[in-house]
Formats: C-alpha cells, sequence, structure tokens
C-alpha cells in the first residue's frame, strides 16, 4: 500500500481514504478465523465468509490498478487524464469502504468474534469423490494391513476358483481406509508375478467409460509386455477406485475379459458395498479401521521426525488420546500427525485435542473432521494457496512449479522482507503442504507430479465456493458472477457454459488444457480485464495473438504453449505486470518482439521445444529473467549471423541444442555465447565451432552430434568438465581419434 499512498498524496487527494481501507482490513482480518470455523455449521457464516472474500478480491484488484495508474504516469508522463481517472478510482474505494463496513456490522448477529482459537462443530457436508492412483507403492511399509495382505494373496493364488466365471474380489472400505496402498502392495508383491502372465492396473474413478476403460486395461498391458496376447492368457486385473452402480456397463466391459484362461483374476477397490454386488464379486474384502497400536504407529511416523526428537512423555499421551479420535482412519492419523510435526509445545497438541471439531462422527461427515482441522491450522497464506488449488479436478496431476507460478500471479506468495524470491517462498509453501498431507506425490512418465487425496479435493471446493469453476466437473448451467478462477483440464465436451462465461467480468484465471478453446483470445480480452492468468496449453484452434493483449494490465502470467502462433504483437510489451511467459512446442514461432526487455518484471521465459532464429537484443537486460530455452538455429543470412552472441547475455536453463553452426561466418562469435558461465545448462548439441564453446564446469551431460572437424576441442580432454557422467559422441566421422577422457572421474556413460 506504500506506493500507492505515495499516488495518492502526489494527486492531492484524502489519503484518508486509504488509511481507511486499512483499518478496515484489519478488522475484517480479525474476524475471518472464527467465520472459517463457523462456516462449517452455520450456512449464514459460510454466505458472509464468502462475500468478505468477494469484496477482498475486488479491494486487490482495485489496488492492483491504483500500482498500474502510478507506474503509467511516472514512466509515460501522462498527467492530463490523471486527475479524471483518480475521481474514478476514489469512487470505486469509497464503494468497497461502504461495503466493508456494511460486513463488519453484520458479524455481531451471526455470532462471529473476534480472535477465537479452535474449536468448532462441522454440520455441512461435501461430496465424497475419486482420487487418482497408479500401481506404483508410494507408502514402502504398510502399517496394520498384514493380515488383509494375506487373505488377498492367498485368494489371488488359490485354484479353488478355477472356473470359467470371471473371479472378483472388492475391497470395500471408506474413503482414506487405505483400500489403495492395500492393493498396490497385493499387486507388486513376487508371488503374482510368479502365477499371472498378465497383470494390468486401471485407476476407474467415477466417469465408468466401456470403451476408454478398455483401452486403458490395453495400454496398462502394453506398458509392461510390449505386447498383447490377451486371449488364453492368465490375467490379474486391478480396477481401483470404481464407483460404477451400472450393471450393464460392467456386462459390456466384461466380455473381452472373459477371454482370459481359467483362474484369471480381477481385484476391484471401491467405498460402495453395492458396486461389489453390481459388479458380482465372488468375494467382499470390508476393510477395517486400524487397531490402536497399528494406529500409533502410522501417527508417529508423521509426527516425529525421529525417535528422540519430540517423543516424551507429555506428547506420548496426548498423542494416544489423539488417536483414539482419529479412530483408525490412515489418511487422517496421516495428516493430523503431518500437523503436529511442526508444534513443540504441550500446549499446542492440547489445542488439537480439546477441539470439539472431532466430536462429530465420521460416518454423519463426508468430510473427515481431522482434514477440516488440518485445514483450519494452516496459517492464513496456506490456506489461500490451498483453496487455490479447487481449480483442478480429481484427476488432475500437476506440477510443482506450475502450481507455484500460479500461486504468483495471484499475489500468494508474501515477501515482506525481500530476503527470499517469490519462487523460493513459493517453493516453501508448497513443501508445507506437501508435508501436511495436503499434496501426495505421484509418478507419470518417470516425472514427479502431484495430486490432492479426494477427500481434501472435497474440502478445497467446499471452502473456496463460487470462487472456482471448473468446466464439465462443477454443477452445470451457468457459471456463477462470482467465479473468479476458471479451468477446463478435461477432454472438450459441449456446454452452455461459455455463454454465462462472458458475464463473469471479474475472472482472474483462465486455465485452459484442452485442444480447442471455444472463445477467441480477442473474446478473452473483451470480457476479462481483470485476468492475472491466462493458460491456453494445447489449444490448436489459436494461431494468432491480437495487439489488444496490451489491455490486460493485470496478466502476470501467459502460458500459449502448443498452440499455432506465427508471432507475438510488439504491445505484449506493454504489460508491465507479466512475470511469467511460456511458449513452449510453438513450432510456427521463430522470434520475439524486438521490445520484449521492457517487460521488466519478466523473471521466467519458457521456449522449451520452440526453435528461436533470433532472441530480441536487448532482452539480457532483464537480470532476474531465466530463460528455459532447448533449442536454438544460427540462421543463414548474413545480416543476422552474430544472432548466436544475443544467447551470451541471457540466464539460461535447462537443455540446450544450439544447431546449424556451419553458418557462423567468424568462430569468435561463439565466444559471445558464453556456455563456461552458463550453470544452470544441463547439455548441448553441436554441429561446428566447438572450441570457443567451452560449456559450464557444472556440466554434467553433453552430447556432440555431427561434428565436421578433425579433432575434439581441448576443453574435452583437460579438467574443464569435471562433473561429466554422460557424453554421446554421434557421427563425427572425420575425427581420427577419440578425445583423452582419463580426467572425467565421474562419467559413467559413453
Amino acid at each position: 500500500l506504500g506506493q500507492v499512498l505515495d499516488y495518492f498524496l502526489g494527486r492531492k487527494l484524502d489519503e484518508k481514504l486509504l488509511k481507511n481501507l486499512k483499518r478496515k482490513l484489519v478488522s475484517i482480518n480479525a474476524v475471518v478465523d472464527d467465520a472459517e470455523q463457523k462456516q462449517f455449521r452455520n450456512a449464514y457464516a459460510k454466505a458472509w465468509l464468502d462475500e468478505v472474500r468477494d469484496v477482498l478480491l475486488d479491494t486487490e484488484d482495485l489496488l492492483d490498478e491504483i500500482d498500474y495508474e502510478f507506474s503509467k504516469t511516472e514512466s509515460q508522463l501522462q498527467y492530463q487524464s490523471s486527475s479524471n481517472k483518480v475521481r474514478i478510482l476514489e469512487s470505486k474505494l469509497k464503494e468497497l469502504l461502504d461495503d466493508l463496513e456494511s460486513l463488519l456490522n453484520q458479524k455481531d448477529d451471526l455470532g462471529i468474534k473476534n480472535g477465537c482459537g479452535v474449536g468448532s462443530e462441522l454440520g455441512n457436508k461435501v461430496l465424497e469423490k475419486r482420487n487418482e492412483s497408479s500401481s506404483l507403492v508410494v507408502e514402502e511399509v504398510i502399517y496394520g494391513r498384514d493380515e488383509d495382505k494375506e487373505i488377498i494373496l492367498d485368494w489371488l493364488t488359490s485354484d479353488s476358483n478355477n472356473h470359467s466365471q470371471l473371479s472378483i474380489l472388492s475391497i470395500v472400505g471408506m474413503g482414506g481406509m487405505g483400500k489403495t496402498t492395500l492393493a498396490q502392495h497385493v499387486y507388486n508383491d513376487s508371488m503374482i508375478d510368479a502365477i499371472f502372465a498378465i497383470k494390468a492396473w486401471v485407476c476407474v474413478s467415477e466417469e465408468f467409460d466401456v470403451f476408454m476403460l478398455t483401452r486403458a486395461i490395453l495400454e496398462s498391458i502394453r506398458m509392461i509386455e510390449r505386447k498383447i496376447e490377451w486371449n488364453g492368457m492368465k490375467f490379474c486385473l486391478v480396477l481401483d477406485d470404481v464407483w460404477n452402480e451400472h450393471r450393464d456397463q460392467w456386462k459390456l466391459l466384461q466380455i473381452p475379459l472373459k477371454y482370459g484362461a481359467k483362474g484369471s483374476k480381477i481385484l476391484i477397490t471401491t467405498r460402495i458395498n453395492k458396486v461389489a454386488s453390481t459388479m458380482e464379486s465372488n468375494n467382499i474384502h470390508q476393510l477395517k479401521q486400524l487397531q490402536k497400536d497399528y494406529s500409533w504407529q502410522v501417527f508417529a511416523k508423521h509426527a516425529f521426525q525421529d525417535d528422540n526428537s519430540k517423543s516424551n512423555s507429555m506428547l506420548e499421551e496426548i498423542g494416544m488420546k489423539i488417536v483414539e479420535k482419529c479412530q483408525g482412519l490412515p489418511l487422517a492419523l496421516e495428516t493430523i500427525g503431518g500437523l503436529l510435526q511442526s508444534k513443540s509445545y504441550v500446549s499446542e497438541w492440547k489445542g488439537v485435542l480439546r477441539s470439539n471439531i472431532w466430536d462429530l462422527p465420521i460416518e454423519d461427515s463426508k468430510i473427515i473432521p481431522a482434514l477440516l482441522l488440518s485445514y483450519y491450522h494452516l496459517p492464513s497464506h496456506l490456506k489461500r494457496c490451498f483453496t487455490y488449488c479447487a481449480l483442478f479436478s480429481k484427476d488432475h496431476e500437476f506440477e510443482k512449479e506450475s502450481l507455484i507460478f500460479s500461486w504468483m500471479a495471484e499475489n500468494l506468495l508474501q515477501c515482506p522482507h525481500q530476503s527470499k524470491s517469490p519462487e523460493e517462498v513459493g517453493k516453501q509453501y508448497f513443501n508445507d503442504l506437501l508435508s501436511r498431507s495436503f499434496f501426495q506425490q505421484s509418478i507419470w512418465n518417470n516425472q514427479k507430479r502431484f495430486v490432492m487425496h479426494d477427500l481434501l479435493n472435497d474440502l478445497t471446493k467446499y471452502v473456496s465456493g463460487e470462487m472456482c469453476y471448473r468446466l464439465g466437473v462443477d454443477r452445470p448451467g451457468s457459471v456463477p458472477k462470482t467465479t473468479r478462477h476458471f479451468s477446463k483440464v478435461k477432454n472438450p465436451i459441449e456446454c452452455d457454459e461459455y455463454r454465462s462465461l462472458r458475464d463473469v467480468k471479474r475472472l482472474r484465471t483462465f486455465l485452459f488444457i484442452s485442444k480447442n478453446c471455444g472463445m477467441s483470445i480477442q473474446d478473452l480480452i473483451s470480457n476479462f480485464k481483470r485476468l492475472r492468468l491466462l493458460s491456453l496449453t494445447d489449444c490448436h484452434n489459436k494461431k494468432e495473438v491480437p495487439d489488444t493483449i496490451a489491455n490486460l494490465v493485470h496478466l502476470r502470467s501467459l502460458d500459449l504453449s502448443f498452440t499455432e502462433i506465427e508471432r507475438l504483437p510488439d504491445s505484449i510489451s506493454s504489460l508491465y505486470k507479466l512475470q511469467v511467459l511460456k511458449l513452449n512446442y510453438c513450432n510456427l514461432l521463430k522470434e520475439l518482439p524486438s521490445t520484449l526487455h521492457e517487460l521488466t518484471k519478466l523473471c521466467r521465459l519458457e521456449l522449451k521445444g520452440t526453435t528461436l532464429r533470433k532472441a530480441p537484443v536487448l532482452l539480457g537486460k532483464l537480470k532476474k529473467l531465466q530463460v528455459w530455452m532447448s533449442r536454438f538455429e544460427v540462421c543463414k543470412s548474413s545480416s543476422e549471423v552474430s544472432s548466436i552472441q544475443q544467447l551470451g547475455q541471457l540466464d539460461l536453463h535447462g537443455k540446450l541444442s544450439i544447431q546449424n553452426l556451419e553458418n557462423i561466418v567468424d568462430p569468435c562469435d561463439a565466444l559471445a555465447v558464453d556456455l563456461k558461465n552458463k550453470t544452470h545448462v544441463d547439455s548441448i548439441k553441436e554441429r561446428e565451432v566447438l572450441e570457443n564453446l567451452q560449456p559450464s564446469k557444472h556440466l554434467e551431460r553433453l552430447l556432440i552430434a555431427s561434428y565436421g572437424g578433425t579433432q575434439f576441442p581441448r576443453w574435452l580432454s583437460d579438467n574443464s568438465l569435471l562433473n561429466v557422467v554422460s557424453l554421446t559422441l554421434m557421427n563425427c566421422k572425420h575425427c581420427m581419434q577419440l578425445p583423452s577422457l582419463g580426467l572425467l572421474t565421474f562419467l559413467k556413460d559413453f
């Protein structure tokens, strides 16, 4: 607010407005904690809280607009129109102050008080749904399930059910009971590999699409066996998280499965007994709550960092009482244990124990009370970050970095002392949520990704209210006008929401990860002027970015990856707030606007899979900018021969391939690339003029292809590349001898 206050003072306005706003915000913050507790049992308190959030977001947008006007008048000296603009902004601020005052007057009628501690009952219900899974074992040790595992393995390996009918066992239990974890341990047991020629794992979830499931089963088999010979082979199939209650759909899926050999088995996990009956299970295994001793082991594993750090008699006594109230639910034990790991005082543990939040029986609430308590104990900054995740559908796996940059675009990363960068703060926030079990790690295509447990996804959707809308997931019909964040991360569907979306004028996030977007970029710009994050990843029908992109003055993050755009307009340099620009795999994009260096707040530029021929000359002026570039092509034109020199000014990251180096006229131009000091470049691919392209001493992987020289560069044989672990020399047909590699002591792959 400091810069905004300077702006008001510089225009001889009454700064009392801004000071009054500060006081109102302090008063609101003082009662929000109590309102957050009461929202779970008092619908009026929740409605009040949602309205407070709405007004606060309007306030944040207005302050952001004031900040933009301040920077514009200072940099462009447009004072003639500023006085009229300030009167408009001042009028908006007065309206917001009136709204805040009205909300503060309501709090007493709703029983919302200042500075209340932990303790509230929960009454509102949120639907339980699915959680994405894979066959990989996430928890290496599974407590209290040895007997369950033995029963299921005995059934799987038994020949007693070796008849023509499909043999099916269903593991049934409530959400968070550990059904999937148990199935993972069974699936990966060596006994299964010895008996079944084929095994496959498919996470079904709520959408029981026969065609998609059949394809998923076949793909799972292909991934493991690298061939498909279903007919006459004995298989073990796990169908995880099944919700389907329609027998006709199951009958259709059964048809190809009946061609397996006798003795083939299907293992199902579900929360609903009726599903087990629908799937014609021969056996049903009810997964019970963990016994007390095993519950303590799960809790202690997450609550205590080691055996001695906090494990004193007092905490153990309180911990045992907390474990009793978790009622043997593994996910609750894990979550509350993760919460208490950061709490060292007995009073903090007692506060958790005394909370009335535990009093509502688990079976009466589809949001597990333990998880709600963990949410309530989150610091306010983590609550906002977690709530933003309501954008994700149940089956969405997200990347850590992408989520952090989304938080940054929403100004959720607080850096009060400026000792850490926003990215560093974001990593800390993410790791905090991960350690408290709000996120779970998932492996996809050998890449680390993350998911939220379905109960936690329900929780974040509930607490976010109408702030987030997921197309194709949330209630169909019209998009609420109070929506601030909009996402579409599934396959395209026909729907009417696009028409109503045009009325949602205060939208901040438009996250679209799909083949085609139903709105043009121009429509997005015209309708959503408050956008802070615009992502059109994989929208192949987007081929042009209009000049009017400059009207999105609040925009912090723009992602046009996997689109068919050929150029960016020069007007993009007017996006004063832009921090992240992603242009990955834009195959038709060959160069960037020459004015890109005017984006003074740009800190990340991604060009992975995009082949540039020319980088903006002055881009290196942005000292905080990280450039993630995978390919750079040296042009044939003599006028652009020095384009490679521009790379020397950039803070390059990732893997870099420099192609067509034969187009360099003067080998000294290669010196300007300064790869030796590019410490974040992982690998380089050279074609010629390697001597002057000496890479960093931190390089770990090096590929040299189609080298035209007769001998390799000197830096390959001396002690310049001590950290290289992988070296590939490909098609270097003119070289007479291999380089001396004796000094590459860490070399493992050659």
